[in-house]
């Protein structure tokens, strides 16, 4: 069967350039070499996204429980919580351990996407 071999999400931004170095300075991304007018390529690890710039579209932060637009799952939640919010991550909640098994943390973008980090851990319940 043929296989997925990278995937990217997208995310529409009002500001490019201040989603762009968001996602560079507090969250560890990287600018990838891709260049389209309108449109920013990042990576962090095993993750990218694209941010495409929409300055006339509801912000992300509008849709309420729409803007949610990944889960993401890391070796070390607690390293990767202090390392963003060192570097100024709007971050929302502290890591706290769930009943279903994961140790999580939420942090949004100045857009209003809503980003779940979270760690595999024993389940509880």
């Amino acid at each position: 069967m043929p296989q997925i071999l990278h995937a990217r999400t997208v995310l529409a931004v009002q500001q490019l350039e201040r989603s762009t170095r968001y996602f560079v300075d507090a969250l560890g991304f990287t600018e990838d070499p891709i260049y389209a007018r309108g449109w920013s390529f990042l990576s962090r690890d095993a993750f990218a996204v694209m941010l495409g710039e929409c300055p006339d579209e509801v912000a992300a932060g509008d849709t309420g429980n729409h803007a949610w637009f990944i889960h993401l799952l890391v070796d070390d939640v607690d390293a990767f919580y202090r390392d963003v919010s060192a570097r100024g991550a709007l971050v929302v909640s502290a890591p706290a351990n769930r009943e279903y098994g994961l140790r999580e943390f939420i942090l949004t973008t100045p857009d209003g996407h809503r980003l779940m980090i979270g760690q595999r851990i024993e389940a509880t319940g």
